[in-house]
């Protein structure tokens, strides 16, 4: 498995986000269930997406940027055939390099109630969850996350001089 990253409007990138619209739509019920404004490409400052060995796109991720020390995880998706396959781990693994590559001190992101399987996932990969914050901190349906990126294991200190 490859991971790149693309520009937000590349037309695996937009088709991997139309299907994780697509499903949200079928979890929730209506076909805007986000409480924040949606990602632009404006807003996006790094979009990956993985490939699978044939060539395959089989899951995506972003970042926004929110300040200097920390980012927003949006659009984390997976197609159903690609789950169980180790490609979330994979996706997550490229943006927290992003992110550390950066001196960004956390990766925070929000999920939904109806999305057992994604909290399951952040909270295994180290994920703890925080208070709603911003635009999702009046929404009775999300659920909130963060990580630290340095600090957790000695061997990341090493990663950010000056971090602190």
């Amino acid at each position: 498995m490859i991971v790149r990253r693309v520009a937000w409007d590349d037309p695996e990138a937009t088709a991997l986000r139309g299907a994780q619209r697509a499903e949200m739509e079928l979890r929730y019920g209506t076909p805007d269930s986000e409480p924040g404004p949606a990602p632009t490409a404006a807003d996006i400052t790094a979009f990956f997406v993985a490939y699978s060995d044939d060539g395959e796109p089989a899951g995506c991720g972003g970042l926004r940027q929110l300040s200097d020390t920390e980012a927003e995880i949006k659009r984390m998706y997976v197609a159903p055939h690609h789950r169980g396959s180790g490609v979330s781990t994979t996706i997550l693994d490229a943006l927290e390099t992003f992110g550390r590559e950066r001196a960004w001190l956390r990766l925070v992101l929000e999920t939904g109630d109806a999305q057992p399987d994604a909290i399951r996932f952040y909270e295994r990969e180290g994920f703890t969850r925080i208070p709603n914050f911003g635009h999702y901190a009046d929404s009775a349906l999300s659920i909130c996350f963060e990580k630290s990126l340095f600090g957790s294991d000695p061997a990341d200190d090493a990663l950010c001089e000056g971090c602190q």
